[in-house]
């Protein structure tokens, strides 16, 4: 993964980005030598919060086909959440 430092990053701008992320579809943003962010292409990041959510369907996919999931209604539901306090 390519690296940045905040340096570089206070004298280059946007230019050490693009050049980051040429080569990789990531880069870490270091701050005194310490890893502190990661930039990407937008791209990149849409593709990942796609991923992100894929699962999250996954999941509740599989808790609806195993019974670990509740239908009521929302009153019932406000109802049970008040009573496991």
């Amino acid at each position: 993964m390519s690296r940045i430092s905040a340096n570089d990053l206070k004298t280059r701008g946007v230019a050490a980005i693009e050049a980051a992320l040429s080569t990789e579809p990531e880069a870490i943003v270091s701050v005194r030598g310490r890893e502190r962010y990661v930039v990407m292409d937008i791209a990149h990041y849409h593709y990942l919060r796609e991923c992100e959510l894929e699962a999250a369907l996954a999941e509740t996919r599989s808790d609806l086909a195993a019974g670990r999931a509740v239908r009521e209604s929302p009153e019932a539901h406000l109802t049970r959440l008040d009573s496991q306090e």
